[in-house]
């Protein structure tokens, strides 16, 4: 059966995160993902870090798999005129460049739509289009700086610190998956095609929906990890996550699990405003018995009270644990040059047409030719174009 997005052809004009998330899942669902690379140096993925493989290191594979690459140097006439004969057999441009770039390049959305009235022009930026912060570089950490997020703290004597996972990357990578496929439905009914803009700062932004929300009509704070039955405590052999929530009475129940005396039955601890003004007395209380024993022994206390309750494993047990296998998120893909690539499945599970690993991330410009060939180009012209072409 064939795949969702079979037939479709993306032009992927993208690097580092945002962009080959989004063209990445595309391509996992059966479309035909063209990766637009620098000669000679690529995608900036390939050297963000040292690696025996060199280009082909797990960083670039992790972002490229189910693409094809083209090496084409947009900085000539003749790299542009690829693209554009490529808008013309293709249904989506995505592109990650800063406010104007593609304009410069002859390649902005109002020069692509006169090519084609049907294509999707899919921009990824840092913060948008523009505002004050429209010049600034797309990077996750300057959205978390700028969104909130990063001043959100389960407990205000933590220090601020970079939250180490690239959430606004993958979130607003998603978003722009989901934009396309919008506009891809809307194409069916109009015929035309339009622009799609995410960026870095609106999807860091919309992850605190809630939390905004409160603000701007209550001005009020809300934070569900500073909540006073919550938190992180180390056992004798490693740390749990507790969340002390949706019962009746969770404190009751955590005192229980935990062989304490019923501290709920305290007049200072026995409402929710009481329980938040002493929480540094309740969550000291939780530490000092938890350190006493071992991660599986308050796991399995606090299960039998039906309290929500994990261990807190690094993400290299995390791979190894059985649910990532039951869930069959470990995708091996054959690789010319490393041998094999074993990376992380697509998460979105399709029963009839599920996500497949057609294709191993491409070494530079592995496909040029190939393309080319079926853009109908001469051998002559083919030989012009990748004449300057290092390698």
């Amino acid at each position: 059966m064939a795949l969702p997005l079979e037939g479709v052809r993306v032009i992927d004009l993208t690097q580092v995160e945002l962009g080959p998330v989004c063209t990445q899942a595309l391509g996992d669902f059966g479309a035909d993902v063209i990766k637009i690379e620098r000669p000679g140096a690529g995608d900036l993925s390939r050297s963000a870090i040292r690696d025996p493989a060199g280009s082909d290191n797990p960083v670039f594979l992790s972002l490229n798999r189910n693409k094809r690459s083209l090496e084409l140097d947009l900085r000539k006439d003749e790299g542009r005129q690829v693209v554009h004969d490529l808008v013309t057999r293709s249904d989506v441009i995505v592109n990650n460049f800063r406010p104007g770039v593609m304009e410069r390049l002859d390649l902005g959305y109002d020069r692509l739509r006169e090519i084609d009235p049907r294509i999707i022009y899919a921009v990824g930026s840092g913060f948008g289009s523009s505002g004050p912060y429209a010049h600034k570089g797309g990077q996750d950490v300057l959205a978390q700086a700028l969104t909130g997020a990063m001043a959100r703290r389960a407990d205000p004597s933590h220090p601020l610190a970079i939250y180490a996972t690239a959430l606004a990357d993958y979130t607003a990578g998603m978003l722009m998956v989901q934009g396309i496929l919008l506009a891809l439905l809307a194409r069916q009914r109009t015929g035309e095609g339009q622009k799609v803009e995410v960026s870095l700062y609106d999807a860091l932004l919309s992850m605190q929906l809630q939390e905004a929300t409160m603000s701007l009509m209550r001005g009020v704070e809300l934070n569900w990890a500073a909540k006073p039955l919550s938190g992180v405590f180390e056992t004798a052999d490693g740390a749990i996550v507790i969340v002390g929530a949706f019962k009746e009475n969770p404190l009751r129940d955590i005192c229980s699990a935990l062989e304490l005396e019923d501290l709920s039955l305290r007049p200072e601890f026995a409402t929710e405003d009481a329980q938040e003004s002493s929480k540094a007395r309740l969550q000291q209380a939780f530490a000092e018995r938890i350190a006493q024993a071992s991660g599986d022994h308050w796991i399995r206390r606090l299960e039998k009270v039906d309290i929500l309750c994990a261990p807190v494993l690094p993400l290299s047990e995390t791979l190894a644990d059985p649910q990532v296998a039951a869930n069959q998120m470990i995708w091996r893909i054959p690789h010319r040059v490393v041998g094999e690539v074993v990376t992380l499945a697509n998460p979105v599970k399709l029963s009839a047409t599920p996500a497949s690993p057609r294709l191993s991330p491409p070494t530079l410009g592995e496909h040029t030719m190939e393309i080319l060939r079926e853009l109908g180009y001469s051998p002559e012209r083919i030989d012009g174009l990748v004449a300057g072409v290092p390698g």
